[in-house]
């Protein structure tokens, strides 16, 4: 259902795809018959991140954003039915494009988790990707220099992590107060915490924290570090990076490890946005994105080239 209140407007028809056991939401404007832009968000945000972006391309481009099952208005099944694994998440992913026809040339718009997720399907298909948007996330393991906040090490930790996540929502509320360098509307923050307002529901926010491969014996560590290494398939496709450079969790480190692997990618380092890069710095970042994609088309037919 469609809601209209003020900086919170998230005026979008939703459709569902039923995945066997569980159903999954997802955004879906613009054309059909358009170029698919597909935006897959991380922990703990969903669809609604992706507003403002989605309003400004939908005339243009053919607009997917999926919520990630547990997130957002998925469906949060109870783990007996669902693992919420990364290699679950890649699958979702990849049942949905492939269900509505969206599974080629994709330009991926991935944020936070959602660089993994998107990445690891990237990996499985590297020929139907056309362009990527990247904004301060990951698609390989934790930089050997960076410490793994404490923060997301408490919501790891048996029996407090629960207690953290799902009891007290203090990785959910938390997000509103560190991941942005403004404050948030209060509209805009009960839009966010909107679909996690139960223990129940919390529990995808929980799975995501507790299952972040960090080593070799860890379930996902193997797609983490095949997706690591594909990555350099994508070096000769147009990127950009839109980087907010207060982010405590994906930060200057995360951002070399980009710069190392796309040295030619187009790079806006934005000093006083956060981790919600697309809150802080909104203007910026839609405008970016729209230009970049208006100025990088898709080749097509005669004009296609092979990979440099």
């Amino acid at each position: 259902m469609p809601l209209v209140i003020g900086d919170a407007a998230y005026d979008f028809e939703g459709h569902t795809l039923n995945h066997g056991g569980y159903s999954q939401h997802y955004l879906d404007e613009g054309s059909l018959d358009a170029d698919p832009v597909v935006m897959v968000h991380g922990n703990p945000t969903w669809s609604f991140y992706y507003r403002h972006l989605v309003r400004a391309l939908r005339d243009d481009y053919r607009v997917i954003v999926p919520d990630h099952v547990g997130c957002g208005r998925s469906e949060t099944p109870p783990r007996t039915v669902y693992d919420y694994s990364l290699k679950s998440r890649v699958d979702d992913l990849e049942r949905l494009l492939d269900g509505i026809d969206a599974n080629r040339r994709v330009t991926l718009v991935l944020h936070d988790w959602g660089g993994m997720i998107g990445m690891a399907w990237a990996a499985r298909h590297p020929d139907a990707v056309a362009r990527l948007v990247l904004l301060n996330t990951a698609a390989f393991p934790l930089p050997r220099e960076k410490t793994l906040p404490w923060q997301i090490k408490w919501c790891r930790t048996p029996l407090l992590g629960p207690l953290l996540v799902q009891g007290l929502n203090m990785f959910c509320r938390g997000a509103m107060w560190t991941c942005t360098t403004k404050s948030l509307p209060s509209d805009v923050k009960r839009m966010y915490l909107q679909p996690y307002s139960s223990w129940r529901e919390r529990l995808a926010v929980l799975e995501f924290v507790r299952t972040i491969p960090l080593r070799p014996t860890a379930p996902g560590w193997d797609i983490v570090t095949d997706t690591a290494n594909s990555l350099f398939h994508f070096a000769h496709l147009p990127i950009v990076i839109c980087w907010g450079e207060k982010d405590f969790v994906f930060d200057g480190h995360f951002r070399k490890e980009w710069e190392a692997r796309y040295p030619r990618a187009e790079m806006h380092r934005l000093a006083n946005a956060g981790h919600f890069v697309l809150e802080d710095a909104r203007e910026h970042v839609v405008d970016t994105v729209t230009n970049f994609l208006r100025l990088n088309p898709i080749p097509t037919g005669d004009d296609a080239e092979a990979p440099a």
